[in-house]
C-alpha cells in the first residue's frame, strides 16, 4: 500500500512539472507514455434530469475510466465543467444540491429586496415589470435573470485559473446557440460560469447570455449531444450520455406552453438522432431510464443520480476495459483535482463596470465585501443578490483575477436593464362572496428610476374599482448609500364606507373622498426596513353613493393636518404564503387644530406578521389593531374588519368601529412543490377581533370570531382562494378571492 501511495505521488509531481514546463494543463492521457485511446465524454442536456451525469461519472471513477476531455450541453455542461476543473466528484454532487426547482426560478431571496421593492408584494401584480419607453412596451428576455443559478454556478467552477478552456486539468466546451443566427457555438475561452449559463439559458424561461458580441441561449436547440465537437477536439473513443427528454404524447399537449414546449423538444430531439448517427462501434453510448424524473424538477436530482448510475453499470463491460491500473489513476485524479478555489485570499481593490444610468458609487457601498478583506464566495453572492433586487440590473456577476500594479482585483460586472429606466406595471383584485358583495380592483404603476447620481426615483400609482386612488411620490436619497431619503407626496382617495345593521344588512352606502399632500425624511434600515417621520395636510368628506340618507348626517367636511411617524421591518420570505421571518407596521398619527386640522386627536395603528414552516407545514400568526388616546377618533378614520380571513364569515366591511384589534391563527399545507409559482395549499383560518364602536356614539364593544377553510393557488394572474367561511351569530360566506387578502 505504501508503494502504491509513492508511486502515485511521483506520477502527480511529473503532471504538475509537465504542467510547469508547457505553460498550461496536461490533459491526463495525453503525455508522451501515454499509448491509451483519448476519451471524450460527452453530456446531453435535459433540465433536471442531469442528476444523472453525476451517477455515470460515479461509475467511471469506480471502473478508473480516464476522461481526456468533456462537451456539455445544458445540464451536462453544469457538471462537465465542474469536473474539468478538477472539482471532486463528491463536491460535485453535494453542490448540485443547491440546484433546486426554486433556486432556478426565484432570482433573490425576498430577504435582499430594499423594502421599497417589498412594499410591492401588497398588491396583486399581473406579469413582469414592463419597460416603457419611446418605441412603446418591451418586456424581459426571459421569466427569471438566472441570479441565483449563478451562484451555484459559480460555486461549481470556482477552480477555474484560466480563461482558456484547453487549460484546464481535462480540457472542456460548452454548448450554445446563437439566438440571432441559429448557430452552434462552441465556447472554450471566458468565464466558465457565464459559459454554462449561456449553454442552459432555456429560451423565453431564463435571459439569454449575451458573449463576445452573441446572444447566446440553451446549446440543446442546436447540438444536445455534440459528438462531432468531441471528435473536432480529437477523441479516439466516445463515452455519450444522452438524458435528452422524449416527445410529449399527443394528449399532454393541452396549452400554449406544452405545444411552445414540445416544439422545443422536436428540435432537440432531430439533432440528437444525427449525434447518435456519429457514434462507432467503439464508442459507449448511456441512456439512463428517467422516465418519472422530469427536465423541470430540479428537486429529484438523487433519483435522476441512481438512474445514470445503473444505466453506467449496465454498460460495465464496454467502459471496463478501458480502466487504468489502480496506481494510475490515483495519479490522473490528483493532478486534476490539484487547482484550489480562491477562497481566503485578500481582495486588494474592488471596481464596477457596466454601469451607466448607476452610479457606480452606489454599487459599491450597496456591497459587503470591501477591499482588504478575505474573499468570501458566499459573501459576495448575498451582495450581488442584493443589487439585483434594486431592480435595475437584468444581470449581475463577478470576476476576479490578478491585475497588474492592483493585485487581486474583484470586479462587479452589471447589465442594466435594457428596457428601462422607466417602467411600467399592471395588477388585478378580485373578491365576491356569492351573494351580492362582490369588488375589483384594476391597478397600474410607474417608475421613474436614477433620474440623478444619488437614485433619485419618481413613482405614480394609479387605482380604479372598489377604491380609487391616484398618487405621486418623489424619492429622493441623500448619499450614494441611499441609507438617508427624503420624499415628498401628493394624492387622493376615494373608498366605500358602508353600515351595516346587526342582522348584516346594509343601510346606507357612502363614498369617503381624502386628497392631500405630504413630505417625509427617513432612514432605511439596511434591506429589513424603514422608518419615516413625515408631515401631511389635506381635506376629507363624505360623498353620498345610494343612501337614503344625506352624508351630513355622519361627518362634515374637514382639514386635515398630522405629524406621522412610521416604522416598518420585514423579514417575511414571502407575503402570499409566508414560511419564517415577520413583518411589522407601526404608526403614530397626531393630529391637532393648530396645525391646521378640524380635529384634535391621536391615533396609533400596527400590525404584525410571523410565521414557521416545517415541512409541507406552515402556521402563520398575524395580530392588528388601531387605538385612539388623547381624543376621540373623527368618523373619517372608523376602521372596517369582515370578508376573508378579516372575520371570515361577515360581508366585507361589515363591522366597524374607532377601535379594534384582530388576531389570527393560519395554517396552511402545501399541496404541490414549489417551482415557477407558489404551487396550491389547502388551509384554515382562525380569527376574532374586539371592536371599539364608538363611532356614533353607542359606546359599545363586542367580540367577534370568524372560521374558514381554504383552497389557495399560485397562479399567472396572482394567488387565488376559493373558502367557505363562518362567523358568529351564524354568520357564513363562500368567497372567492384573487390577490393578497
Amino acid at each position: 500500500m505504501t508503494l502504491r501511495i509513492a508511486f502515485a505521488l511521483v506520477c502527480s509531481l511529473a503532471c504538475l512539472n509537465a504542467t510547469a514546463q508547457t505553460g498550461g494543463p496536461v490533459a491526463p492521457g495525453s503525455g508522451p507514455a501515454a499509448q491509451r485511446p483519448r476519451i471524450a465524454l460527452v453530456l446531453s442536456g435535459g433540465g433536471a434530469r442531469g442528476g444523472a451525469h453525476i451517477g455515470v461519472l460515479k461509475v467511471l471513477e469506480e471502473l478508473r475510466v480516464p476522461v481526456d476531455m468533456v462537451v456539455g450541453t445544458s445540464a451536462g455542461a453544469i457538471v462537465g465543467a465542474a469536473y474539468a476543473t478538477g472539482l471532486p466528484l463528491a463536491t460535485i454532487e453535494e453542490e448540485m444540491k443547491g440546484l433546486s426547482t426554486a433556486t432556478l426560478f426565484h432570482d433573490v431571496v425576498r430577504d435582499n429586496l430594499p423594502m421599497r421593492r417589498k412594499a410591492d408584494d401588497a398588491a396583486n401584480y399581473v406579469g413582469p415589470e414592463m419597460g416603457l419607453g419611446p418605441h412603446g412596451l418591451s418586456l424581459p428576455k426571459g421569466a427569471v435573470a438566472g441570479v441565483a443559478l449563478e451562484a451555484v454556478l459559480r460555486r461549481l467552477t470556482a477552480r477555474q485559473r484560466s480563461v482558456n478552456f484547453n487549460h484546464f486539468p481535462v480540457p472542456f466546451r460548452a454548448i450554445a446557440t446563437d439566438l440571432a443566427t441559429s448557430e452552434m457555438v462552441e465556447l472554450d475561452h471566458g468565464s466558465l460560469t457565464q459559459a454554462v449559463r449561456a449553454s442552459m439559458a432555456i429560451p423565453a424561461v431564463i435571459s439569454p447570455v449575451e458573449l463576445d458580441g452573441r446572444l447566446l441561449v440553451d446549446g440543446g436547440v442546436t447540438r444536445n449531444l455534440p459528438v462531432d465537437v468531441a471528435r473536432r477536439m480529437g477523441a479516439d473513443i466516445v463515452i455519450a450520455v444522452n438524458i435528452g427528454t422524449p416527445l410529449l404524447r399527443r394528449e399532454d399537449i393541452t396549452s400554449l406552453l406544452s405545444a411552445s414546449e414540445q416544439m422545443l423538444r422536436i428540435l432537440t430531439t432531430t439533432n440528437v438522432a444525427q449525434s447518435l448517427k456519429e457514434l462507432g462501434p467503439r464508442d459507449v453510448l448511456i441512456t439512463p431510464d428517467l422516465s418519472r424524473v422530469s427536465s423541470s424538477d430540479f428537486d429529484h436530482l438523487a433519483d435522476a443520480a441512481r438512474a445514470g448510475e445503473a444505466a453506467a453499470r449496465a454498460a460495465r463491460n464496454a467502459l471496463a476495459v478501458h480502466g487504468l491500473s489502480p496506481a494510475e489513476f490515483t495519479a490522473l485524479l490528483a493532478a486534476r483535482e490539484a487547482a484550489q478555489d480562491p477562497g481566503g485570499q485578500r481582495i486588494d481593490a474592488i471596481k464596477v463596470s457596466g454601469t451607466q444610468r448607476v452610479n457606480p458609487q452606489a454599487v459599491l457601498d450597496g456591497m459587503q465585501t470591501q477591499a482588504g478583506q478575505p474573499f468570501d464566495a458566499n459573501r459576495v453572492d448575498q451582495d450581488l443578490q442584493r443589487l439585483y433586487g434594486w431592480g435595475d440590473f437584468e444581470a449581475v456577476s463577478y470576476t476576479f483575477s490578478e491585475e497588474p500594479g492592483q493585485g487581486r482585483v474583484l470586479t462587479a460586472r452589471v447589465t442594466e436593464k435594457s428596457w428601462g429606466p422607466h417602467y411600467l406595471r399592471f395588477g388585478l383584485g378580485l373578491s365576491s362572496d356569492f351573494a351580492g358583495g362582490s369588488f375589483f380592483n384594476l391597478l397600474a404603476t410607474h417608475r421613474a428610476t436614477w433620474l440623478n447620481r444619488l437614485g433619485a426615483e419618481w413613482r405614480n400609482d394609479i387605482q380604479i374599482g372598489q377604491t380609487d386612488r391616484l398618487r405621486t411620490e418623489w424619492f429622493q436619497p441623500l448619499h450614494p448609500t441611499q441609507r438617508f431619503f427624503a420624499a415628498a407626496h401628493l394624492g387622493g382617495e376615494r373608498s366605500p364606507f358602508e353600515l351595516f345593521s346587526d342582522e348584516g344588512v346594509r343601510v346606507a352606502r357612502f363614498r369617503l373622498e381624502h386628497y392631500g399632500y405630504g413630505a417625509d425624511l427617513g432612514l432605511q434600515l439596511g434591506t429589513q426596513g424603514q422608518l419615516r417621520l413625515g408631515v401631511q395636510r389635506g381635506r376629507v368628506r363624505l360623498q353620498n353613493d345610494t343612501s337614503l340618507l344625506p352624508p351630513g348626517l355622519f361627518e362634515a367636511d374637514a382639514d386635515t393636518a398630522a405629524l406621522v411617524l412610521r416604522l416598518q421591518l420585514d423579514t417575511l420570505d414571502n407575503v402570499r404564503f409566508p414560511r419564517a421571518g415577520y413583518a411589522l407596521d407601526v404608526k403614530l398619527h397626531q393630529s391637532q387644530p393648530r396645525w391646521g386640522a378640524s380635529d384634535d386627536y391621536r391615533k396609533l395603528s400596527a400590525a404584525f406578521r410571523t410565521a414557521v414552516g416545517f415541512g409541507r407545514h406552515a402556521l402563520e400568526f398575524s395580530a392588528q389593531g388601531v387605538k385612539a388616546s388623547g381624543g376621540t377618533l373623527p368618523a373619517y378614520e372608523t376602521s372596517f374588519l369582515g370578508g376573508f380571513q378579516r372575520l371570515s364569515g361577515y360581508k366585507t366591511n361589515e363591522v366597524f368601529g374607532n377601535e379594534f384589534v384582530l388576531g389570527r391563527v393560519n395554517y396552511s399545507h402545501r399541496l404541490t412543490n414549489v417551482g415557477f409559482l407558489e404551487g396550491a395549499y389547502a388551509g384554515v383560518s382562525l380569527e376574532a377581533a374586539r371592536i371599539g364602536d364608538t363611532a356614533f356614539g353607542s359606546q359599545r364593544e363586542k367580540s367577534r370570531y370568524g372560521f374558514a377553510v381554504y383552497l389557495a393557488m399560485d397562479t399567472p394572474l396572482g394567488p387565488v382562494y376559493l373558502a367557505l367561511g363562518r362567523g358568529d351569530h351564524r354568520r357564513h360566506a363562500a368567497y372567492f378571492y384573487l390577490g393578497q387578502p
